[in-house]
């Protein structure tokens, strides 16, 4: 393990360290376990070295939700820009990352770590923040009902698994759900039909 002194140097290093050691602890133990103390030592590095990237344990736990999201983002930004089509490209995407999160398939860590996510208010309005930005950002070729409630069925499944209590309760078989909800979104709605019906 590196020292504190041979890492000084290395600002980004150290604070990539101390991301994937908080990351590592709040997926083994929860965000409890995510102290001061416990991310330091883990890191091999000072209170004061950490305390310089991150002024508090609430910054700390932000920056990892953050990195979270940041990773998610470039994971969905990779998907759609393999997609030629452009009507519902974020949708498909969106749908194929959720699905494929290995939170789904790895057992109750990933779940456990979610679940306190979204129950904590701040770290809950961080990822509300990101859907209603990438909402907007792609409401001209995913904006409409029917895409909407594609990802709400994506949405569903993943709180499905989120949820249950052992392993084989009864859950929906993810590859075939991906590509179901993925076939719904290649069929491009007809434009309305013009002309008074009255």
């Amino acid at each position: 393990m590196a020292t504190a002194y041979n890492r000084k140097k290395q600002p980004k290093l150290v604070r990539r360290t101390l991301l994937d050691c908080a990351a590592k602890l709040a997926l083994e133990q929860g965000l409890a376990a995510v102290t001061v103390q416990a991310v330091s030592h883990a890191a091999g590095v000072t209170k004061g070295a950490l305390f310089h990237h991150f002024p508090s344990k609430q910054a700390l736990v932000e920056g990892v939700v953050a990195d979270l999201i940041a990773q998610l983002d470039a994971d969905i930004d990779a998907a759609m820009a393999k997609d030629p089509r452009p009507y519902g490209r974020y949708t498909r995407a969106y749908v194929d990352i959720t699905l494929h999160d290995p939170m789904i398939t790895e057992g109750g860590q990933w779940a456990a770590l979610h679940i306190s996510i979204l129950a904590e208010p701040t770290l809950r309005r961080m990822v509300s923040d990101w859907f209603a930005e990438r909402l907007h950002r792609h409401r001209d070729t995913d904006g409409d009902a029917d895409l909407e409630f594609v990802r709400l069925a994506a949405d569903g499944a993943w709180i499905a698994y989120l949820v249950r209590e052992k392993p084989t309760d009864p859950v929906p078989e993810l590859g075939a759900l991906r590509a179901r909800l993925i076939a719904m979104t290649l069929a491009e709605p007809k434009p309305a039909s013009g002309g008074d019906r009255g």
